[in-house]
């Protein structure tokens, strides 16, 4: 930001607003008597991190609970989320991290909601489509986090754009945009739910991807790791030693159009600079074919690092 009399409060709050977030990130590592209760920002992990958002009593914990096998508490009474929960979810070789985060509404504020959210990936906006005020708390949901400049997007990155075009064509950068799935729960009674997902985005102009899901009868949860997956343009890449074969167990998580090069420093920060070349089996070469730093991988690639 230009740095003159006019932005002098904007750089002011940008910087409080870093030092927040980094001292909640921090804290888990210090330890000690800085903090006694649960932590509000949850260090991200796996392939993803993903909030669980949604009204009072939408049904969300209960998916996370059925999602993740976590031991979250579910109550039938709002509110009963009070701190991140954070849990796993498998999907094939890779987890994504689940955050379910307190009911959004007016009426039970949460401050520190913003700071939370800024180390997800996405969000899963989970609605009780039995319930006839679900546009309505929908509507007040993006007024609340319209306030903390959080904005809901239906437009998912997937595997045909680049993070630099991504980042381009945003608009405001102090907002923070958040691809998002919706959820529609307790759709049992509903005949035609395509058809009331259509009338429910005209009424909430909003156009976000969604279908279907029970934490009862599990409908539709089979669908949300591959969608997050595919939504996310995750690319799994396995590494190997010279001569031995590669570690299928544990893949390294990236993004479509990330390189060699960021392989190398997942595996370790200095190896980045030391890399001189990679052999890569796969989808983006030959077999064993030599690459530079700044080949781009794609899901499923081997890779045998060089330096």
């Amino acid at each position: 930001i230009p740095k003159h009399k006019g932005t002098d409060h904007l750089q002011g709050d940008i910087k409080r607003r870093i030092k927040e977030l980094s001292e909640e990130l921090e804290a888990p590592k210090k330890g000690g008597a800085a903090r006694s209760g649960p932590a509000l920002v949850i260090r991200p992990e796996g392939a993803a991190q993903i909030a669980l958002i949604g009204p009072p009593n939408s049904g969300k914990s209960s998916l996370h609970v059925r999602l993740t096998g976590s031991n979250a508490h579910v109550g039938a009474y709002p509110y009963t989320t009070q701190h991140p929960e954070p849990g796993m979810m498998p999907h094939e070789d890779v987890h994504f991290q689940l955050v379910d985060l307190p009911a959004v509404s007016p009426e039970h504020p949460v401050p520190w909601l913003a700071s939370s959210l800024q180390t997800a990936d996405a969000c899963l906006l989970v609605v009780d489509f039995g319930d006839p005020s679900c546009v309505e708390q929908v509507d007040a949901l993006h007024a609340v986090l319209r306030e903390k400049r959080v904005t809901l997007t239906e437009r998912w990155r997937g595997a045909d754009e680049s993070p630099e075009a991504a980042e381009d064509s945003e608009g405001d950068p102090f907002t923070l945009r958040l691809p998002t799935l919706m959820l529609a729960t307790k759709t049992d009674l509903i005949a035609d739910i395509e058809a009331e997902l259509e009338v429910f985005r005209e009424l909430t102009g909003s156009r976000y991807p969604a279908f279907a899901v029970s934490a009862t009868t599990g409908r539709g949860l089979g669908d949300i790791g591959s969608w997050l997956f595919r939504g996310l343009g995750i690319v799994r890449v396995y590494t190997k030693l010279p001569g031995k074969p590669p570690e299928r167990n544990r893949p390294f998580t990236l993004r479509h159009g990330q390189t060699v090069e960021n392989v190398a420093r997942l595996v370790h920060k200095d190896l980045g600079h030391s890399l001189k070349y990679a052999r890569v089996w796969g989808h983006s070469g030959f077999e064993g074919q030599q690459v530079g730093r700044e080949h781009r991988v794609e899901d499923g690639d081997v890779v045998e690092l060089h330096t």
